[in-house]
This record gives structure tokens, C-alpha cells and sequence, in this order.
């Protein structure tokens, strides 16, 4: 497995390509602006887009799917479907329609080559927020940052729930490596020490 991180989009989204080097395929999570870079980076990987993933809606996540569609016809793309707003022009602003989306949720497993892929719901920075478990990595989007974790006053959002999620993320078992929707990474034995959102929610200390 190895795993690319470009910064995108407006205000500085972390896309990440993860990629199975054996298979020689690739999925592009949270492409949130700035297409031609994140295909060139995929092609510079050696290895063959499969998917997109997304952790949620917001529109510095999804910035680029329409134009890497047009690169990529016919590979999927998947989004949470409480995430999906459409056909409301006020909600479209946050969370732009991503036509076609396939939805995926709790539970479910997609396969990038021989890599497994597992969805975890953690709602909170907005309905839909998902994070990917590859392994020993979580792909936490807005959910979990490093010493901090998303905004919950956009429409969607819930401070009860995201320190629901940050507690289930820090009940997992072992070390896993964070890649957060924005700023550096870090792990989650560091966010379980220092980062005082994750701290007053394995406290059960919630609004």
C-alpha cells in the first residue's frame, strides 16, 4: 500500500490517492478541487483509478469529481447518500449534487485491488461523514484533525454527534495512522493524548 497526499481546492483539502502497487490500481479519495493536478498524480503513480471516495458532500471535497468523470467514465464514485442534497438549490451551495453517486455506508467493504477498504459512519461534521479503514489507516475527512476535529454549524452538523464519532474512532483497537480532510496527519495514540476533543468524548463528557 502506499498512499499520496496533494493538497487541493480552495482552502487546502488533503486528497489522497491509495494505491495498491502489486495491482497496479489506485482510488482517489476526497478530490476537492484542482483536477488536472490530481491526475497527473495518479498517473505519476503508475497505477490505474478504480474509484473515488468520498468522506462527505461538502463542495472542498468534491470539488473535482465532475471533470475527473470526463478522465475517468467509467470507474465509481461513492458518497454517503445523507449526504445528497438534491434538487435543494439553499443546500447545493455546501454539498454540490454528485450525479450517479453509488451510495455506501456502515459496514460495507470496497476492494482497491488486493487492499479492503472498510466504511465507518461518523456523522457529526455533516450527516453523511464516513471514515475509511484501510488497514492500519483512517481516512477521516472533516471528522478527525490533528488536535482538533470539524465544525458542526454548518446544516447537517451535530456537536453531539461528532464526539459520538470521535469516541467510537478513539475506542479502535491498535495505532492507526490518521489522514484528516485538512492540515498534517497523525495518529490516533496522539490524538487519544492530546487532542481535547477526542478527550472529552471518551470521557462521555457530550452536549
Amino acid at each position: 500500500m502506499k498512499i499520496k497526499t496533494l493538497c487541493v481546492g480552495p482552502i487546502g483539502t488533503n486528497c489522497y490517492i491509495l494505491c495498491d502497487e502489486a495491482a497496479k490500481v489506485c482510488a482517489v479519495i476526497d478530490p476537492g478541487g484542482d483536477a488536472e493536478a490530481v491526475a497527473a498524480a495518479v498517473k505519476e503513480t503508475g497505477c490505474t483509478p478504480c474509484s473515488i471516495l468520498l468522506t462527505h458532500g461538502h463542495y472542498d471535497h468534491t470539488g473535482a469529481v465532475a471533470e475527473l468523470r470526463q478522465l475517468w467514465p467509467e470507474i465509481p464514485v461513492y458518497l454517503n447518500r445523507r449526504d445528497r442534497y438534491d434538487g435543494d438549490p439553499y443546500m447545493a451551495q455546501l454539498f454540490p449534487p454528485v450525479p450517479k453517486a453509488a451510495d455506501y455506508d456502515e459496514g460495507d467493504a470496497l476492494s482497491v485491488g488486493g487492499l479492503t477498504v472498510e466504511v465507518l459512519a461518523t456523522p457529526g461534521h455533516s450527516e453523511g461523514s464516513v471514515t475509511l479503514r484501510c488497514g492500519e489507516v483512517l481516512f477521516c475527512g472533516d471528522t478527525l484533525f490533528a488536535g482538533s476535529c470539524g465544525r458542526t454549524d454548518f446544516p447537517g452538523g451535530s456537536s453531539r454527534k461528532i464526539l459520538r464519532s470521535l469516541a467510537r474512532l478513539g475506542a479502535l483497537g491498535g495505532n492507526p495512522a490518521v489522514y484528516p480532510g485538512h492540515m498534517e496527519s497523525s495518529t490516533l495514540d496522539r490524538e487519544r493524548r492530546s487532542n481535547p476533543f477526542m478527550l472529552q468524548a471518551l470521557a462521555g463528557d457530550r452536549p
